[in-house]
């Protein structure tokens, strides 16, 4: 069953607590102050039946200019709005302010409510028809009904309630699968309760016990309870009109705009981009750097506007700009939003959040302009790969994107998916950049491979942790390895154990190297099970230090800083304790020492190197084959 909230607007005293009075037979004034002054002064709330047996949740909003800021705090989860005007008072100012603000919330369906239909005579009621229907062109409301009621004696009640019905039938369904939030619009306290806060859930589902967050001040907390419509459930759905009891908090940590929603599934922010439109009807304009007040959900705030193709914004006109905000928000791409001056307020405009977590924008820049104009469009696939582009040196995981972007991770996941087979996101691990910022790590990593091969001509290549700290030490070793087989993927690369080189360099030996490389290779084989130490082969002369590192891997295998053995001597061993191994099962040091004929010393190096190579494995005092 669809979940509907209806809501009114309309000027000071023109009925409509008492129209929804007569529709619900409830009362939504519930401060003292109200009812001893007669006018809302701020959010009612209540429910009714409609004729197809469809619950409908009901808010009442105040008419007075005043008040207007408590009237914003309650449009935001409408679906259908009751516009009311006063058969006796025709169109006023809050009518038309209340108008212009629904039309920049993109609220798609309402009905015109003309009250008092008794208290005027016909020709005056036609007259004050066709001010309304003059007034109506160009909004969203330019082909609703207009209904006439009575509410004191119930004429056209019945009549309306059945229109609600109908037009409802229209309505969209709301994001179920959603990350949940909603807009706190009252906080209180309920003796052996706690806290409790209402609003309306603007998409998802919300259940009793789930962990929840409380933004922009990200206090954790946990449902104990729901009522929707004052009965008791285990699950609130979009739509709803819900007010939640919950655990460790307490009501002064919360205010009016706070958001609760899942942890780690929304983020906050103190600039969003936005595409602003400024009052068809209005005599003034919008500049460059004027204080506003910015209404969101529940939430006011404060902000200077950033115009960004320009330095005045005037009626009618739209353009896009940033809202450099003095207090933190939380929002989704999409979200409507008003704007009212900072004084004296009065509604000047509204329009969409195009980007919740930007950065500073260059004004007159087109390729801010262009990247805005994507980001209206809508495309989602381009929404993502743009948050992964611009937070590509962040190195974000599903939990970070989702959570900047208020979608699901499941959602979230399909679509990376989707833009890693199209080469335009690639998977670090987890983690995703954009071809983009992979196309500067691998453009980085290549030079640094190309100034190393030319210091260091005789070394096969660099240490895989000296040229991650040299290229991006941000990335774990780990993630960084992954982006290695992802660059040799590419063909640029050659990766040999732990070492890297392009994939085109090869050590070359010249003269002088060839006569030091036969007369170290000699040396060492001559040596044969004990052979020299690094230091007398190289006798300190770096010439011979050079081509003996170049040597490491190909004709010599190291076996400790200062050991290093012939490879085919090295292989003997091995295929000698892997024959023992195989016919005796165990070997200890002293027979492996008497085997190979060398000393303790040397026995013990080459055994903890078969060790680390995964031939051998030590058993007590023992070795075994791995």
């Amino acid at each position: 069953m669809k979940n509907i909230i209806i809501g009114t607007a309309g000027h000071i005293d023109h009925g409509k607590t008492t129209l929804i009075k007569a529709l619900t037979g409830k009362e939504t004034d519930r401060l003292k102050e109200e009812k001893k002054r007669g006018i809302s002064i701020d959010l009612g709330f209540t429910y009714f039946d409609l004729p197809s047996g469809k619950r409908a949740g009901i808010i009442d909003v105040p008419g007075h200019e005043k008040f207007v800021k408590n009237m914003l705090a309650g449009v935001h989860g409408m679906d259908v709005v009751l516009l009311v005007v006063a058969a006796d008072e025709g169109v006023m100012p809050q009518t038309l302010e209340h108008l212009e603000i629904l039309n920049f919330l993109d609220i798609k369906k309402g009905l015109v409510v003309i009250t008092k239909a008794d208290t005027v005579d016909e020709e005056f009621k036609e007259l004050v028809k066709e001010d309304i229907m003059e007034k109506l062109e160009g909004t969203f409301l330019e082909d609703a009904e207009i209904m006439e009621v009575d509410s004191i004696s119930h004429k056209g009640i019945p009549e309306l309630s059945e229109k609600i019905d109908v037009i409802t039938e229209g309505l969209s369904e709301k994001n179920l699968d959603a990350n949940p939030r909603l807009s706190i619009d009252r906080t209180f306290s309920i003796k052996g309760f706690g806290t409790v806060v209402t609003g309306t859930l603007m998409e998802g589902k919300m259940n009793v016990d789930d962990e929840m967050m409380i933004y922009p001040n990200e206090i954790k907390t946990k449902i104990r309870s729901v009522q929707v419509h004052g009965e008791s459930q285990k699950t609130a759905y979009a739509g709803q009109r819900v007010a939640i009891n919950l655990a460790n908090v307490k009501v002064e940590e919360i205010e009016r705009g706070d958001v609760l929603a899942k942890p780690n599934s929304m983020s906050s922010s103190m600039m969003i981009d936005v595409k602003l439109k400024i009052i068809k009807n209005t005599e003034r304009s919008l500049k460059y750097w004027d204080r506003v007040r910015v209404y969101h959900g529940a939430k006011e705030i404060l902000a200077r506007v950033a115009l960004i193709d320009r330095e005045e914004l005037t009626a009618g006109e739209e353009c896009y700009c940033q809202l450099r905000l003095e207090d933190h928000i939380v929002a989704k791409k999409d979200d409507r939003f008003v704007i009212r001056f900072y004084s004296p307020m009065e509604t000047i405009g509204g329009g969409v959040i195009l980007e919740t977590n930007p950065k500073k924008h260059k004004r007159y820049d087109e390729e801010v302009i262009n990247t805005l104009t994507m980001k209206e469009s809508g495309d989602i696939d381009y929404m993502v790969e743009e948050n992964i582009r611009s937070s590509s040196s962040q190195y974000p995981g599903l939990k970070e994107l989702a959570k900047q972007l208020g979608e699901s991770e499941e959602k979230l996941a399909e679509i990376i998916e989707g833009l890693c087979s199209e080469n335009r996101v690639v998977n670090i691990n987890g983690s995703y950049i954009h071809v983009q910022h992979y196309g500067k790590l691998k453009e980085k990593a290549l030079a640094v491979l190309g100034e190393f091969h030319a210091a260091n001509r005789l070394k096969k290549g660099i240490v895989k942790e000296e040229l991650r700290s040299r290229v991006e030490s941000k990335l774990k070793s780990k993630d960084f390895d992954v982006l290695l087989d992802i660059i040799k993927g590419d063909g640029d690369i050659k990766i040999v154990e732990n070492t890297v080189s392009l994939s085109g360099f090869n050590v070359v030996f010249g003269d002088k190297d060839i006569q030091i490389k036969n007369e170290i290779e000699k040396s060492i084989k001559t040596g044969g099970y004990a052979p020299p130490v690094v230091s007398e082969l190289t006798g300190g002369r770096d010439e011979y230090q050079k081509v003996l590192e170049a040597l490491i891997g190909y004709t010599l295998v190291r076996v400790s800083d200062d050991v290093v053995y012939h490879k085919d001597e090295y292989q003997k061993a091995v295929e000698s304790v892997k024959a023992h191994l195989s016919s005796n099962g165990e070997i200890t040091l002293a027979e492996f020492r008497d085997m190979i004929g060398a000393s303790r010393k040397y026995a013990m190096l080459l055994l903890e190197d078969f060790d680390r190579n995964k031939i051998t494995k030590r058993v007590g005092e023992k070795r075994v084959l791995f």
